[in-house]
């Protein structure tokens, strides 16, 4: 559908990029696959440092999209600019390194279409990739139960990121964060499932990529960011007991899984000292065996222990390669 249709169009697509000119175009081919037509395509380039070849890549597609250039807002700041511009009843996230199925826009405004009460709507994907190929979103991130606001806190809802949205939803919430770098639509998903209501359905309709050089593939930072959307909710929400409760958990494990990964990191850098001190903070949260087998090893022989965790990293490289 051209950008420049008068009439207001039903949905809006909204593709925040950064650094991504080798990827957009099959991004943008999806789209243009939709068998549901009545849509605008917003694509915000981010402060990109490869804008050259971006806009190369994007010009055989410019009458059929509209094109917001921008300094580095990072991604919540995108995707606000985007939602500036967009006209859609319904706003769709797509990230410019995915791919959806030609019936994606179908199944999904069918989908918010029949649930009038519903805010979003997100479907199970496919993944594929650096780090994982060919596996189903929902059996490495699953979902079960109503997506509610303790079980996405929770997490055993995830939402996707790929999801449909009510745009009078994400208005009604106060649009993305942008003071934080990551995890901003974990923080938005909580914030519209706190007053409204978030579903799901398991058809695969979305190829998630995965790439080792993206930004959520630090899982160390992830984490970080993780913990900083939980202070937030903290700060900002009126909690109940029992979400104070869930919140505490949620954020002693995340806290855990970011020490393992600094123990890990200090134990490849020779300073078993510092392992040692890391894994075992780590191990009273997380209480796992493979930790308790390292501290020993660690402990009988700081080389011995680094020995045991690149031979460790080595089989999962070869099971990952196996997979693909």
């Amino acid at each position: 559908m051209s950008a420049k249709h008068a009439q207001r169009p039903r949905v809006s697509i909204i593709i925040p990029c950064y650094n991504v000119a080798r990827y957009v175009a099959e991004a943008l081919d999806s789209v243009l696959a939709q068998t549901l037509t009545d849509y605008e395509t917003i694509v915000v380039n981010d402060g990109s440092p490869d804008t050259e070849e971006f806009e190369r890549v994007i010009a055989p597609y410019q009458q059929k999209i509209v094109y917001i250039r921008q300094n580095n807002r990072g991604l919540a700041g995108a995707r606000n600019a985007g939602l500036g511009m967009a006209r859609g009843e319904y706003i769709a996230l797509l990230d410019p390194d995915d791919i959806w199925e030609s019936n994606y826009l179908a199944v999904q405004v069918k989908e918010l279409d029949a649930h009038p009460s519903v805010d979003v709507v997100y479907s199970n994907a496919i993944i594929f990739g650096e780090r994982m190929h060919n596996r189903e979103f929902m059996s490495v991130f699953p979902s079960s139960g109503p997506a509610t606001f303790d079980r996405i806190l929770r997490r055993e809802c995830y939402v996707m990121g790929s999801a449909l949205i009510r745009r009078e939803s994400i208005a009604r919430a106060g649009m993305f964060d942008e003071t934080l770098r990551a995890c901003e639509d974990f923080d938005l998903w909580l914030r519209i499932a706190r007053h409204g209501c978030i579903t799901y359905h398991r058809q695969r309709l979305v190829k998630l990529r995965r790439r080792t050089d993206s930004l959520s593939a630090d899982d160390a930072r992830m984490y970080e960011h993780l913990i900083t959307v939980l202070n937030k909710v903290e700060r900002t929400m009126l909690l109940s007991a029992s979400e104070v409760a869930i919140l505490e958990e949620q954020r002693r494990r995340y806290s855990a899984e970011l020490r393992l990964l600094k123990g890990k990191s200090a134990l490849l850098k020779g300073d078993s000292d510092s392992a040692c001190g890391h894994l075992k903070l780590a191990n009273e949260v997380l209480r796992r065996r493979k930790i308790s087998c390292a501290l020993v090893l660690i402990r009988i022989s700081p080389v011995i222990g680094r020995f045991a965790h690149r031979l460790h990293e080595g089989i999962e490289q070869m099971i990952n390669r196996v997979q693909r």
